[in-house]
């Protein structure tokens, strides 16, 4: 089978497109942020006080590796970290106020680039995309 034909290798390269597009653009805004660390302040944003295994599971991003994501966002200033009054071993996160700025700062610009990722797809085109990755990832 033709590797062009082939759904994963498609994935692969539409992620290396969105991941190029995000950082060129808010890089070009400003601003120092990977893709993983926006979802993680976004997702923080919306969930105050979620756990770093929760978050992992959140974004789909692997619990091993969510450890240094945060402790870059937290060296940052963007983050705070506390120990779970449930579970002791359990650490709860929570935007600080500066990561609350950052995030309110870098949103336009992340709404903006989205079309820019699907460029060639027409309107109607990238709805019916957006949905199928959806039911592909179900999520709806």
């Amino acid at each position: 089978m033709d590797r062009i034909k082939m759904a994963g290798h498609l994935i692969r390269r539409l992620h290396q497109q969105s991941t190029q597009v995000f950082q060129a653009q808010t890089q070009a805004a400003g601003f120092e942020l990977t893709s993983v660390q926006f979802a993680a302040l976004d997702a923080i944003a919306h969930q105050p006080d979620v756990d770093q295994a929760s978050l992992a599971a959140t974004i789909g991003f692997d619990r091993a590796t969510i450890g240094g994501v945060i402790d870059r966002l937290e060296s940052k200033g963007f983050v705070q970290r506390s120990v779970s009054a449930h579970d002791r071993r359990a650490r709860q996160l929570r935007l600080t106020p500066d990561g609350e700025r950052l995030l309110a700062a870098v949103r336009p610009a992340v709404e903006a680039l989205q079309a820019d990722i699907l460029a060639p797809l027409t309107r109607a085109e990238r709805t019916a995309f957006l949905a199928l990755a959806r039911k592909a990832l179900g999520l709806g």
